[in-house]
């Protein structure tokens, strides 16, 4: 036997299948979301963006994992390492030699230094020594620093140590304090060589030192879901090249 619907279930009858419809999406968008990853990271970072492609990695880990919260410290690189030992950052980004068993890394590039003076030094440095060079003012990073480990490397070598007349812990001060005059420092050589053809700082070019940029994050947290889907996002970022974790006990920069 067949139902009819009066009048005013037949006005009634597209409103409902609207309400019906509604009802289903939102049970398969509920049911999305509880397979989707959702928490915090706090992740170091510790160089401009454009270097660790800081802004690539966030859009992509949106587009991949809305609901992954990304929190963002910026950290000297010894610091930084501290903290994910520590568990006060769950990954970072992070430059320099890595000897600890218990940091698992990701190698994503090579970084080439070199060592920048103001510009209007280019003559003191044309005939400059090693000796010389270190004897002028230096602009240097806190002891805990990558950077500061490289300056002493690359002098230590030559048996002299560089002077010191101030300390800058950020990238863009350094950059700023060589420009105006104030000493000499490592720096980038991308960075180094733009600002040079600038005419605003000069390169002492028998010096050249060279580090790894690595992602880092504690190796027993490697099949955490929330570090697992970050460190995705980051092989995604870098291309194929980080595609293999390094052992943690066996690399160097």
């Amino acid at each position: 036997m067949g139902v009819s619907l009066t009048a005013a279930g037949e006005r009634l009858l597209p409103r409902a299948e609207a309400v019906l419809a509604a009802a289903r999406a939102l049970r398969d968008e509920a049911g999305t979301l509880a397979h989707e990853l959702a928490g915090t990271l706090r992740l170091g970072t510790v160089a401009d963006a454009a270097l660790t492609r800081l802004g690539e990695l966030l859009s992509l880990s949106v587009e991949r994992h809305p609901r992954l919260k990304l929190e963002l410290h910026h950290e000297v690189s010894g610091v930084a390492l501290a903290k994910v030992r520590a568990s006060d950052l769950d990954a970072s980004f992070y430059f320099g030699p890595l000897d600890d068993p218990e940091v698992a890394r990701v190698r994503l590039r090579e970084i080439v230094y070199r060592v920048a003076a103001p510009a209007e030094w280019r003559a003191r440095l044309d005939a400059a020594n090693w000796s010389a060079v270190a004897a002028l003012p230096w602009i240097h990073t806190p002891p805990v620093s990558t950077h500061n480990r490289l300056v002493h490397t690359l002098f230590r070598e030559h048996g002299v140590t560089p002077a010191r007349v101030v300390e800058a812990d950020h990238e863009s001060d350094i950059v700023s304090l060589v420009s105006s005059g104030v000493g000499l420092s490592l720096m980038r050589e991308d960075l180094a060589r733009e600002l040079e053809r600038k005419g605003e700082v000069c390169v002492w070019e028998p010096a050249r030192a060279t580090t790894t940029l690595w992602f880092v994050y504690l190796a027993a947290r490697a099949n955490d879901p929330l570090v697992a889907a970050l460190l995705g996002v980051v092989r995604e970022t870098w291309g194929a090249a980080p595609a293999a974790i390094a052992p943690a006990a066996s690399a160097a920069a």
